[in-house]
């Protein structure tokens, strides 16, 4: 496979919170034109769905006809409120389009996700995808992925040795509390581990070793999975694409 960079050039360097926001609001506008009549739609968690679920609930009142699957709770509530209508994930049929967001991505769709908690369904939605889009503001777009932290979901039975196992790959790690300081607890009833490696060079190499440690229910390493990225900087949209390969 390849990738292609497509970009204007229109950028600017403001990266306040008002900035931001409205890059978010772009690029997630940008991604509305991908959505089709009778699509099956997988919706992403966190800042994705706040500004993507009043985008769609918009269209829905106009006509458009979709199912949609969420990647958290949360944002199955939020979607349900806002009149767009929901169904649960079996993996009985192949999703049309996922819309999702990512902490960080390369210029190879290499991301890392997780930092909103929803890390284990959005692999699952994402690889039941025919397409996958990254929606996100200018500072996700990164060289090299490890500025942020990578979350790994394990389960509670013995999480302190998972925390250990990981540890011995070169992080140092923290488990994920909440607002009460007490673990943070996935939608699946698991614990996170936030782990900060520094610089990923080698994502899929990292990735494989994840894989292997007992305990280990996902990581926020995505490969391979998401097929465009739109990313707003400013008021311009850079658009990174991977061509397949035939």
């Amino acid at each position: 496979m390849s990738f292609r960079l497509e970009a204007t050039v229109n950028m600017t360097t403001t990266t306040t919170d008002e900035q931001l926001k409205k890059e978010k609001q772009l690029a997630a506008q940008s991604s509305i034109e991908f959505v089709r009549d009778g699509m099956f739609l997988g919706i992403g968690t966190g800042s994705t769905a706040e500004y993507l679920i009043p985008l769609l609930a918009v269209k829905v009142k106009a006509g458009l006809s979709i199912v949609a699957v969420a990647t958290s709770k949360k944002t199955e509530e939020l979607a349900r409120l806002a009149g767009i209508k929901m169904v649960d994930f079996d993996g009985s049929a192949e999703i049309d389009l996922t819309i999702d967001g990512a902490d960080e991505i390369n210029d190879r769709l290499e991301l890392i996700k997780g930092g909103g908690g929803a890390l284990l369904r959005e692999k699952i939605v994402a690889a039941a995808s025919r397409r996958e889009i990254i929606i996100a503001d200018s500072r996700k777009l990164v060289a090299v992925l490890g500025a942020a932290a990578l979350p790994v979901e394990v389960i509670k039975l013995g999480w302190k040795n998972v925390q250990r196992q990981l540890e011995l790959l070169g992080c140092s790690s923290k488990l994920r509390t909440n607002s009460s300081s007490e673990p943070f607890v996935t939608d699946e009833g698991n614990y996170i581990v936030d782990c900060h490696f520094g610089q990923i060079s080698e994502p899929a190499s990292l990735a494989s070793e994840l894989d292997h440690i007992v305990g280990v229910v996902e990581h926020g390493l995505f490969i391979g999975l998401a097929d465009q990225a739109i990313i707003a900087t400013g008021s311009t949209v850079r658009t990174i694409e991977r061509t397949r390969v035939k």
